[in-house]
């Protein structure tokens, strides 16, 4: 008949759709896998790890608004000595953790960290604490709104540094993630120029504006080096070394630029326990950071921290009497949902594991994978196998 079908014909006419399939499922996998969008129940991502650095993040942003509220009252007590509070902070660092190693016996000794890694050290110390007088600084010369957006620049500068020195690598759902918290902050300014809490001076804007984009590279450059250090050699390490170098330079600084302002401090209980409360703060937000960055990695801390200004101005609300928004609340939404975006797919680096002070800890660490990771591990290999 003129209309049958040869057997052979229909033979080809199925291997080649069966090679289009395949086809569009290598295409698809590669997609899959350069933007990170694996198939997984939802159960298989908001795991207890996951929960537990939601948690852990929004503790660092609570330290980081006790810090912010204590100030504001000793501004209004007319207390204004950044390097006094920084040097403050450095030196507890040091009597806790520089003393820690100190103690130590081996190669681990204080002594043999400063022969060999002093300058490294000293680089950090200066990023850290320059980044956290540039930023106060910025305050007497440009507005909150403009200190609230550019401080977010310490983000995009992180990844770039993680990419090159910490051979981070980075998928689209990440870059999206990290759009969403920016927004979740345009919200937040929005919400602060409605409420007229546009504050600050506008006396050289372009200075101000650059001491905080200074600051938000050296805050980059030093969550960077607490990142690489926290997760190759230890937090001790990391912490004992802050706190020795930055007692040193904030002290100098110290003794230079807030000599007066020091003198002029009129003492009582109300501004000792300020003072108190800002240090302490500090101190927990010093130590409990690098355990999140462990977990984690610096730019998701940062995105966690994004939420600090949120509390902060729910604190100002009651105790400073700041106009509420519901913009405040979206913008706080939307952050967290960017933040649990970053951390629902794992970054993957080339970083070697080295010199941890207890290796049996280390490895436990290291080996501490949600359940995520194995089934995005798995997806992987599947799609490579596709491939």
């Amino acid at each position: 008949m003129a209309n049958q079908v040869e057997p052979g014909d229909h033979d080809s006419g199925l291997a080649v759709k069966d090679m289009e399939g395949h086809e569009e499922e290598r295409l698809c996998g590669k997609w899959r896998v350069a933007c990170g969008l694996y198939s997984y129940n939802l159960r298989d991502v908001f795991t207890w790890r996951l929960l537990k650095t939601i948690v852990m993040g929004q503790v660092l942003s609570l330290l980081i608004c006790g810090t912010a509220v204590s100030c504001q009252y000793l501004a209004n007590a007319g207390v204004e000595t950044p390097m006094l509070q920084s040097f403050l902070n450095y030196a507890l660092l040091l009597l806790v953790y520089t003393t820690i190693l100190c103690t130590r016996k081996g190669d681990g000794n204080i002594l043999q960290i400063l022969k060999t890694k002093w300058w490294k050290y000293l680089v950090m110390g200066v990023a850290d604490v320059e980044a956290n007088y540039a930023v106060v600084k910025a305050y007497q010369f440009t507005t909150l709104t403009s200190i609230q957006l550019l401080d977010c620049f310490v983000i995009p500068v992180l990844m770039v540094l993680s990419w090159f020195f910490l051979k981070t690598r980075y998928k689209l759902v990440h870059f999206i993630a990290v759009m969403l918290c920016l927004l979740g902050v345009g919200a937040m300014v929005g919400a602060d120029i409605l409420a007229g809490r546009d504050q600050g001076s506008t006396s050289d804007v372009v200075l101000g504006d650059g001491l905080v984009l200074l600051s938000a590279i050296l805050y980059a450059v030093s969550n960077v080096c607490q990142e690489y250090t926290v997760k190759n050699l230890s937090r001790v390490d990391f912490l004992g070394m802050m706190g020795l170098f930055g007692t040193v330079i904030s002290g100098i600084q110290l003794a230079v630029l807030e000599t007066r302002a020091v003198a002029a401090i009129k003492w009582d209980y109300h501004i000792s326990r300020l003072f108190a409360v800002y240090v302490l703060c500090m101190f927990a937000l010093y130590s409990f950071m690098p355990v999140v960055v462990k977990m984690t990695s610096a730019t998701a801390v940062n995105l966690s921290l994004l939420t600090a200004d949120l509390f902060s101005l729910f604190c100002g609300i009651f105790l400073f009497k700041y106009m509420f928004s519901t913009l405040y609340i979206i913008s706080f939404v939307v952050i967290t949902l960017g933040f649990v975006m970053f951390n629902a797919v794992p970054t993957y680096s080339a970083l070697p594991d080295s010199g941890e002070d207890d290796p049996a800890e280390a490895s436990g660490e290291r080996t501490a994978e949600s359940s995520s990771d194995h089934l995005l591990s798995a997806d992987r290999e599947t799609a490579v196998v596709s491939l």
